[in-house]
């Protein structure tokens, strides 16, 4: 995709969050957003960035005035950075336009977590066996207390059954996906690292292939990520 077509694709997804309203990316903000496309930030994660503002100014209350694109960028780039990061790619200086946003508190993330399971759970065709979602919410909920205080050893320990937890949801989710959608999206996720591809070597190009795939498929099953960083 040229930085052109990416911009216009940028465009209608905004237009579309705006309730319709067209907002032209031009001057500065087309430079802006090109400059996006160069980094090799991929589309759906600059959408997603775009989605992060728009959940805050909608928890502001009643919306006054379209959203520009260029209120977005910190989130963009925040959600580029975190998957860089979730990936194994390599950040270049240059690339480091903003400042990380303040994390969450890990009960806060164990919080929003359980809702998202808990919404799956309720639904006609939940995306992994509704007994592993029992579980897992059942685990999550134990943990949200000691969440609260936990620093040090506490606070790994409780990670690391995160991590333990996170991976039996994307295993799950991976096992049911239909071939032709797994397929679709390993061939995804090369799209996305293929800005990245000449400058990894070729284990390191695997495992950002493995991270990718899975971020992909957390995204089609609407699974939460649990804290694991």
């Amino acid at each position: 995709m040229t930085p052109d077509a990416y911009c216009r694709e940028i465009e209608a997804y905004l237009t579309r969050k705006n309730d319709g309203h067209l907002i032209r990316i031009v001057g500065p903000s087309f430079a802006r957003v090109c400059g996006w496309a160069e980094q090799g930030v991929p589309l759906k994660i600059a959408c997603a960035g775009i989605d992060r503002y728009f959940e805050r100014y909608y928890a502001k209350g009643a919306r006054r005035r379209p959203v520009h694109v260029d209120h977005c960028e910190h989130d963009v780039l925040d959600m580029f950075d975190v998957w860089r990061r979730a990936v194994g790619v390599t950040a270049r200086a240059s690339d480091e336009t903003a400042e990380p946003r303040p994390r969450e508190s890990l009960a806060t993330r164990l919080e929003r977590a359980m809702a998202k399971l808990t919404a799956l759970r309720a639904g006609a065709t939940p995306p992994v066996r509704t007994d592993l979602l029992n579980s897992v919410v059942r685990d999550l909920d134990q943990m949200l207390s000691a969440a609260k205080q936990a620093r040090g050893a506490a606070r790994a320990a409780i990670v690391d059954r995160l991590a333990r937890l996170d991976r039996q949801l994307l295993d799950a989710a991976r096992a049911g996906l239909p071939p032709a959608d797994a397929q679709s999206l390993k061939a995804q996720a090369e799209a996305d690292l293929a800005p990245f591809r000449d400058r990894m070597p070729t284990e390191a190009w695997t495992r950002a292939m493995e991270a990718a795939f899975d971020r992909l498929v957390r995204e089609h099953a609407g699974l939460p990520s649990l804290p694991v960083e």
